[in-house]
């Protein structure tokens, strides 16, 4: 009989809308954050997923759901679920809804690592074929600059999988000064990932606070305003706020499937050595035996003191491989392994 469990490896969904946002006055920013709760919940409901705690500044909108997260700008959404939710069932309805706004999708970005259930995945996620057939069934023609890989590792249980589409030529694609870094960590020290049980029944917001606290990840970002909370019988998420810009952690602390993920923006214009030293208390706060980070639009600089900050921490980087594409520009992947524990 095949072995199955809580999938942790989330699928993310990034896109990018244009249109005009602004009244006469150059007022009302508000965009995409214009959706209603009830339009919010119907794009969850084609999920199957729903908000459980909920934040926002004057920037953006955080949600944390069910299974994972959702972030809405005024031109942009990212949409992260773990399990098995139907992630890419939510770009039909995030579509029209943002062309009630009067806004229109610019560009789309789908990634993910590898499955630990991968037949216990629904469509359209069955395969990374499947997903893709899907994407492109979904978004409009006008996307035409569009690329799907599989970037691979010397690791068999790890790869990376990426598609994006624009309406953008590469060489007129907007400059971007943020980037995103994504990090999969598997085998978390069993120690710590009991701390991410409830205990006395203890479940929510409250509950949420306790392991943030208990387990270092409120000292990650100390500037960060943090929106936690802890699931029956176990689990923990997280988003953090910190101006325009997100992080957060998605854990999945059961024994032979344990998992853990961090995500977090960075800018080019930041001291390089700062979001190395945050993904540094990130990946200490777990301690995996595995460990995958994936960056977007990010420097030469950033990634190669990426590998070298980890091995501190007794991880070695075992790949590295990088590739170009449409609207995302750079991605790079690397993969880093500890010594097995006993």
């Amino acid at each position: 009989m095949a072995v199955t469990g809580f999938e942790g490896f989330e699928k993310r969904l990034e896109l990018h809308f244009f249109g005009d946002i602004d009244d006469d006055d150059g007022n009302n920013m508000l965009g995409l954050r214009l959706l209603d709760f009830e339009s919010l919940e119907q794009v969850l409901l084609a999920v199957q997923c729903t908000v459980v705690s909920a934040v926002g500044n004057p920037f953006f909108d955080a949600y944390v759901l069910s299974e994972s997260s959702l972030f809405v700008y005024p031109t942009k959404i990212i949409i992260k679920t773990c399990g098995t939710t139907q992630l890419l069932k939510s770009i039909p309805p995030l579509i029209h809804f943002a062309n009630n706004l009067g806004l229109t999708l610019q560009t789309c970005s789908y990634t993910r690592g590898n499955f630990i259930f991968p037949k216990s995945q629904p469509f359209p996620h069955t395969s990374f074929q499947e997903e893709v057939i899907y994407i492109e069934h979904n978004i409009p023609n006008n996307l035409c600059y569009r690329k799907a890989s599989v970037m691979p590792s010397k690791l068999p249980a790890h790869s990376w999988h990426v598609f994006t589409a624009t309406l953008l030529p590469p060489l007129k694609s907007p400059h971007h000064a943020t980037f995103t870094v994504e990090v999969c960590m598997t085998e978390l020290d069993r120690l710590i990932a009991r701390k991410f049980f409830s205990r006395d029944s203890k479940t929510g917001d409250l509950a949420g606070r306790d392991m943030t606290e208990l387990t270092g990840i409120d000292t990650i970002n100390a500037g960060a305003f943090i929106c936690d909370f802890a699931f029956d019988p176990c689990g923990y998420s997280m988003n953090g706020i910190d101006g325009d810009r997100y992080s957060t952690i998605h854990v999945t602390p059961e024994d032979g499937f344990s998992y853990a993920s961090f995500e977090c923006v960075g800018s080019v214009y930041d001291d390089p050595d700062d979001i190395v030293e945050t993904l540094k208390k990130a990946v200490r706060v777990f301690m995996p035996a595995t460990v995958s980070i994936s960056t977007t639009r990010c420097s030469r600089e950033v990634w190669t003191k990426v590998a070298r900050a980890l091995q501190p921490l007794g991880l070695k980087c075992r790949s590295f491989v990088m590739d170009e594409f449409p609207a995302a520009g750079t991605i790079s992947y690397q993969t880093f392994t500890a010594a097995r524990r006993k």
